[in-house]
């Protein structure tokens, strides 16, 4: 009986099957290729949107609901300024709201984070400053006690040049200082604010690409002329509408 041949059959069955994985490999490889760009550029997109932008610069924006404010934090205080942007990135500050419109020493004051839940462990003292209490610095705010500071600051609305002694400068407004003054400006009951001042989101920013969004965002917001004079505060008060009304 003759002998049938079966060997090329099955070597073209396996031929085939070669390449048919052969094709599913190809296939599978930019599948593969896709899922893993679309996860690098999620997580991109969702630590943007967190706000955990980029911790090692030392430009840091408020967004305010009366304006944005870009404050620089100084490197040569790394205990305060290390608390001030571990705040920052971990989003305590977003929410709260400028709580105090002080007169004497005339400051603005934001940050307390026990509004919200958030118990921040107190920080050393770094004195004697560096830095001074000059307008548009800013400093950490704390009780009588040594070493009490926490999460709250305080912008100086003019020269306090007494309160070096005490509190610690790290930093100073670079930009959006007519926020400043406005919030500075507002209506208050004692030293509290009538309406809340939010500080809407904080970030890490880059100073050169957000100067001008800065002053875009600013100038969009509504600014009355000077609408009267405050002789308690001994100033001009150019409060933003809703903070008071043209009358």
């Amino acid at each position: 009986m003759k002998k049938v041949e079966i060997v090329p059959i099955m070597l073209a069955r396996n031929s085939q099957s070669k390449i048919h994985r052969r094709k599913s490999k190809s296939y599978n490889r930019p599948l593969l290729i896709g899922i893993i760009v679309a996860v690098f550029v999620g997580v991109i997109l969702i630590s943007s949107f967190l706000g955990g932008s980029n911790p090692t610069t030392n430009k840091v924006l408020l967004r305010t609901s009366m304006g944005d404010i870009i404050i620089e934090v100084y490197d040569d205080m790394p205990i305060t300024t290390g608390n001030f942007k571990n705040l920052v990135q971990q989003g305590v500050y977003k929410d709260t709201i400028f709580h105090r419109v002080a007169v004497n020493p005339p400051v603005i004051q934001a940050g307390d984070a026990s509004v919200k839940g958030i118990s921040v462990p107190t920080i050393l003292d770094e004195l004697p400053n560096k830095h001074s209490n000059v307008r548009g610095s800013v400093a950490m705010a704390k009780t009588s006690q040594k070493n009490s500071a926490t999460s709250q600051f305080y912008i100086n609305l003019k020269d306090n040049l007494y309160l070096d002694a005490n509190y610690t400068v790290f930093g100073r407004v670079i930009e959006g200082m007519g926020t400043v003054d406005d919030i500075g400006g507002v209506e208050t009951e004692g030293e509290k604010p009538l309406q809340d001042i939010k500080i809407l989101r904080t970030e890490f920013v880059d100073y050169s690409s957000a100067q001008t969004l800065v002053q875009a965002s600013n100038n969009a917001l509504l600014r009355p002329k000077i609408l009267s004079y405050d002789v308690s505060k001994g100033l001009r008060c150019k409060s933003r509408l809703p903070y008071s009304l043209v009358y």
